[in-house]
């Protein structure tokens, strides 16, 4: 094709061909997937430009080069380049073994093998070998590799069941069908002899949309458009069969999963940032210092430039004002603590070590332990404000168990010692109860009105239950318990075993479920010939349509209620007898509803309606969405450590509600306000309205719950309103969003963490989780079922949920605390030492000369002093984990920043200042007099320095032992070690001259010192006189103004219980708490009648008592797919053995062999 036509057909040219069984004319993306921050080809790029995102890296990269200009550097050329690159060295090795870690986990994934078509003969393939036009076959229960187009499965009519939850995170099986042309190709030799071509769209982020169209050479007819219905999605999982054929399409990073994944960002913690912007002033402060000095230098040149005439201005006239400003500049740069950055990566790299290392947070039943997959955000986990959490595989494990039921007026399954099945009750009252025929029915309809596809295993004889949703696979598995099996389906009627009877049901209609009706009905035939309707549905609905004078309703409603109030998941049985004139008359009425040319849909309603009513109420059944373990006690211990939650899922409204009551985020006196608008009039009108019924609670915490579906928060996103819904958002204890899709998810965190300002923490499993667990501020990833690849974008993994419990009140408040202490007591000792310089250059004339060796000055930071930073940053702790654990107010003081702001900063600095200060007043006045020993004999200026020096490192030293709070044997070597080696140092520095010829300005420096009783004198009141000020404060600020935390460390040194004191220290906030949630409650109990958007969970009652308000109910079903539930349940024929099972079965069996 010429550049002419290419021009005018851009669309032609973006379709992808593919052809089948053939080699393609295209090179297209690999399948490989990698989650790293770097490659080989990126790491310097990347690894520099983050490194010198760091003022302090970028001011002494400028300090390096300066020393280089001659003359120019008082302290020499290679005293600030050396631990420089030392520094960045070590920060790289250590990016390298955590990017290491990350590629480790995606070879996990790209490692993985599937089943591959390639010569005619069908291989195990690594993931990462999958190419395009590839005929995979994915077994039941694997992941899909690639984007993929359906052929054939071992289901009828080759559909397949899949789930999607790392995708939209709904719990309920979809349905993909291939096409009809294709259905048939379940052999290895038909598979083989395919021949066509595919052609589709190019790759693009739309997960529910598709166009494309297949031509097979065997079928002479035109191309067959591909919809998709057709398409199996990398990420989703297969379900309920037993096998799939497909072609691959897209691979790789051009899947639809990972185009709507965004790269692994950088982050940065809010100490990190903070400490740059105080770096930022510390170098104004600097500059000032180079200027004042410089100044002072022309003005004290200029005044003894003819008078003093041993300077030997005449010979060599004073440096100019810049050169000075330079001199100085370089002099000074010390105050900033070079060593700072690589101290933090190495005790933060050590932090996360502790992390990896905790027992506490190994699950054995996964055989996982937490992994800190980076190191950098360690003290953001202790100041978390907002957790946004995924429901499905996150706070629940997507289990079904059928826990109660409520049969004639009878609960079932409320004895705490037995589950349901162990109770026996059941089986007894069906024997011989008055409520026997409401059981036998009640058990009857769990085993015929479903979508439930039997599977019998041929060598066990086994009956596996196949359901779409987790719901009904529970209430059918429990009728089969109860010996009300459902053995086999067909598409005429299905067939139960009752103790070894066969009873059959005879389908005539499906009325399905959807959102708007809440209910699904069965009409079957029974043996005796009478024809039944039986409907399951939520309450509110099934007792609208109840008949008159109902024996059980009452007692059922307040079964209800103590269900939800458990977090059960509800639905009500009800049933009628139709005769056989009523149901053909209402039949006619159905066909005609279901051939309509428009509206069939609400014409369908209507007519269920005519036949759903006078219904006799048999029962209720309550299922649990189990949770994790730990989960509820996990989420109290959050609330009560003021981190609010809010849980985004992509589950139905009623399932997220019914987990939050479970979870205990949501409790049964808390009033619920509901978003579910249709337009933005709406939406903003009822913002507007709750806005203004808050008042002045609007923007602070009240005790409502908020919960909005997907639909709303599109229009709640939207640039003009989110402000308003954020303000309402922020005025509610807890908040539920539904249907959410994964752009939505990193959306709402994204407007939090920007807003706000605050730091946010984000945890899911799925793959659909992704964007709002990199959008966070910290992320962390469940390791759990759902696969690695929520795990593998994160910045810290775990098995359960329950494990952030440790993770943020003990790791975080510990993280935080050490590094607060860190990062203040490095700016300390620096400023400690090198403002001396500004102190003896006011002696000296302002010449830029310096009181210390070069040398002393390098190894100052790191080797001196170095060890101190590190033992506070590992093992400094001053509460021990029971009680951090136990009580999670102690996490306010880090939540809040009270270890680490510019006030605490500033007052560390002053400190540091005055130590310095009185340091070298004692020294410069105790030889004031130049004479330093009886025999009249006196020292230079190093003899000076050495003085100064040597207390320096006894102070800072004592000064990090005061700031600790735990003294261990690791505290002990780090505080004595660098003392022991400055006299090391000195002494060898000392007596090396015949040796190294650049130590001859310290020759015999240390015996002159350490000779000199004025020294030892100094070094007892210099460090009294400096720290003496730091301990009273201490001790009079624990007396009269103690924290929390410090009463509890008292409490715990005294060996006494701090329950008490922490009661005592909370009680007031606590009554204030519970003051505002009655008084909100009440004021919103009132609004709900007006606003008709909320209800509370107690004393609700069904519709028909004129209460608008209703129950959650279990009921998860996959809506407008690609068949409805009437088109299922008749396509299935369990009688008949799947052929094609067979032959894949035995074809895989000959490869293996």
């Amino acid at each position: 094709m010429d550049d002419a036509s290419s021009k005018e057909s851009p669309a032609e040219d973006q379709t992808r061909f593919i052809s089948l069984n053939q080699p393609q004319s295209e090179k297209h993306c690999n399948n490989e997937v990698h989650t790293g921050k770097y490659t080989i080809i990126t790491f310097l790029p990347k690894f520099l430009f983050e490194q010198f995102r760091r003022y302090a890296n970028i001011f002494f990269l400028f300090i390096a080069l300066l020393q280089q200009i001659p003359d120019v550097s008082p302290t020499g050329r290679w005293t600030t380049l050396l631990p420089l690159l030392f520094i960045l060295f070590v920060s790289a090795v250590k990016e390298i073994i955590e990017d290491f870690k990350r590629h480790q986990a995606d070879d996990e994934v790209n490692k993985r093998k599937v089943l591959v078509l390639r010569e005619g003969e069908w291989h195990k393939v690594r993931w990462i070998e999958i190419e395009v036009g590839d005929i995979l076959c994915v077994k039941g229960g694997e992941f899909f590799p690639a984007d993929m187009v359906l052929l054939s499965s071992s289901a009828p009519q080759a559909m397949c069941y899949i789930e999607t939850a790392q995708l939209d995170g709904e719990t309920n099986l979809k349905i993909r069908q291939g096409l009809g042309q294709t259905a048939h190709l379940d052999t290895q030799g038909q598979l083989t002899e395919l021949d066509g071509q595919l052609e589709c769209e190019p790759p693009n982020r739309r997960l529910y949309e598709f166009t494309g169209n297949i031509k097979l050479m065997q079928d002479s007819a035109s191309a067959l458009p591909l919809r998709p219905e057709q398409i199996l999605l990398r990420g989703a999982v297969l379900r309920n069969t037993q096998w799939v054929h497909g072609i691959v399409i897209y691979t790789g990073h051009e899947s639809k999963l990972l185009l709507n994944s965004k790269s692994a960002p950088l982050k940065r913690s809010t100490v990190d940032r903070h400490t740059n912007t105080q770096i930022l002033f510390l170098f104004f402060i600097l500059v000032a210092l180079s200027l004042i000095s410089s100044i002072a230098s022309e003005i004290w040149n200029g005044r003894h430039f003819h008078t003093d005439w041993y300077l030997g201005f005449s010979d060599k006239a004073p440096n100019p004002f810049f050169y000075n400003f330079l001199t100085f500049i370089i002099l000074y740069n010390n105050l900033i603590p070079i060593s700072l950055p690589v101290t933090l990566e190495l005790v933060k790299f050590g932090q996360a070590l502790f992390i990896n290392a905790d027992i506490d947070m190994y699950d054995e039943t996964s055989n996982t332990p937490a992994a800190a997959r980076t190191s950098n955000l360690n003290d953001e986990l202790g100041q978390v404000k907002y957790v946004f959490s995924d429901k499905t595989g996150t706070l629940t494990e997507n289990v079904m168990l059928f826990k109660k039921a409520s049969i004639g007026g009878v609960i079932y399954g409320a004895n705490e010692h037995y589950d349901v099945y162990e109770e026996h009750l059941l089986m007894e009252n069906l024997e011989k109860h008055s409520t026997a025929p409401h059981i036998r029915m009640f058990l009857t309809m769990l085993a015929v009105c479903h979508t439930v596809v039997p599977e019998k295993d041929e060598e066990s004889g086994e009956i596996k239950y196949q359901a779409s949703s987790p719901d009904e696979g529970a209430l059918v598995d429990a009728a089969a318990k109860f010996n009300f099996k459902f053995v086999e389906r067909t598409p005429s009627y299905v067939e139960l075993d009752l103790s070894g009877k066969k009873e059959k049901y005879e389908i005539l209609n499906v009325l399905d479920f959807t959102s708007d009706r809440k209910r699904m009905s069965v009409i079957v035939r029974t043996s005796n010939g009478s024809i039944l309707l039986l409907c399951k549905g939520a309450d509110s609905v099934i007792y609208e349509r109840l008949a008159a004078s109902q024996e059980y309703a009452e007692d059922t409603v307040q079964h209800l209620e103590s269900f939800a109030a458990e977090g059960l998941r509800t639905l009500c049985y009800a049933f009628r007898e139709i005769s056989e004139a009523d149901y053909e008359e209402w039949a006619s009425t159905y066909y005609k509803a279901s051939t309509a040319l428009q509206n069939r849909e609400k014409k369908l309603e209507e007519a269920a309606e005519l036949v759903e009513m006078n219904f006799t109420l048999t029962g209720a059944s309550a299922i649990e969405d189990k949770l994790q373990d730990g989960v509820p006690e996990t989420i109290d211990t959050l609330l009560k450590a003021d981190i609010k939650l809010w849980v985004l899922t992509g589950d139905k409204q009623e399932t997220a509600i019914n987990v939050g009551y479970s979870c205990k985020l949501l409790s049964p006196d808390m009033p619920l306000l509901l978003l579910n608008e249709d337009n933005m009039a709406d939406l903003v009108e009822n913002l507007q309205r709750q806005i203004t019924e808050f008042g002045d609670d609007i923007r602070e915490e009240n005790y409502v719950g908020l919960v909005i579906d997907g639909k709303t928060l599109q229009f709640a996103l939207d640039p003009a309103v989110k402000q308003d819904f954020l303000s309402l958002a922020r005025s509610c204890k807890s908040v539920i969003c539904c249907r959410t899709t994964p752009l939505q998810k990193a959306e709402i965190v994204e407007l939090v963490k920007h807003h706000v300002k605050v730091v946010t923490l984000a945890i899911g499993d799925g793959a659909n989780d992704v964007g709002m667990i990199q959008a966070a501020d910290v992320g962390i990833g469940i390791s759990g079922n759902e696969g690695l690849q929520a795990a593998n974008s994160s910045d810290y993994s775990i098995a359960q949920f329950r494990f952030l419990h440790k993770l943020i009140l003990v790791h975080g408040v510990w993280s935080y605390n050490r590094l607060s202490k860190v990062i203040l007591y490095s700016f300390y000792k620096n400023i400690c030492l090198y403002i001396m310089e500004f102190w003896f250059a006011v002696m000296n004339g302002w010449s830029g000369q310096i009181l210390f060796n070069n040398w002393a000055i390098a190894f100052y930071n790191v080797v001196f002093t170095a060890l101190p930073p590190f033992a506070i940053g590992l093992f400094d702790r001053n509460i021990s984990v029971e009680s951090m654990q136990r009580f999670p107010q102690l996490y306010k003081e880090s939540q809040n920043s009270e270890y680490f702001n510019s006030k605490v900063f500033w007052k560390w600095t002053s400190n540091a200042v005055f130590h310095s200060l009185i340091i070298f007043l004692f020294v410069v006045g105790a030889l004031c007099g130049d004479i330093a020993y009886g025999n009249g004999e006196s020292g230079d200026y190093l003899f000076v320095g050495n003085m100064a020096y040597t207390c320096v490192v006894v102070v800072v030293t004592l000064k990090a032992g005061l700031e600790m709070d735990a003294w261990n044997w690791p505290v002990h070597i780090s505080l004595w070690c660098g003392v022991f080696f400055w006299l090391i140092f000195f002494l060898l520095y000392s007596v090396a001259l015949p040796i190294a010829s650049f130590t001859a300005e310290m020759y015999y420096q240390f015996q002159a010192v350490m000779g000199c009783g004025i020294f030892w004198a100094l070094l007892f009141v210099v460090t009294v006189a400096s720290l003496f000020r730091d301990v009273a404060w201490k001790g009079l600020r624990r007396t009269l103004w103690k924290s929390l935390a410090e009463e509890v460390q008292e409490a715990e040194i005294n060996h006494m219980d701090p329950t008490e004191i922490v009661k005592k220290s909370v009680k007031k906030s606590l009554y204030r708490i519970s003051s505002q949630a009655s008084e909100v409650a009440e004021r919103f109990n009132e609004t709900s009648r007006l606003l008709g958007r909320l209800f509370r969970r107690r004393g609700s009652r069904p519709a028909r008592d004129g209460d608008s308000t209703r129950h959650g109910y279990a009921f998860s079903q996959e809506e407008h797919g690609v068949m409805t539930q009437a088109e299922l349940i008749r396509a299935y024929d369990t009688a008949k053995h799947p052929e094609g099972a067979r032959v894949v079965a035995e074809e895989e069996h000959k490869h293996t062999a």
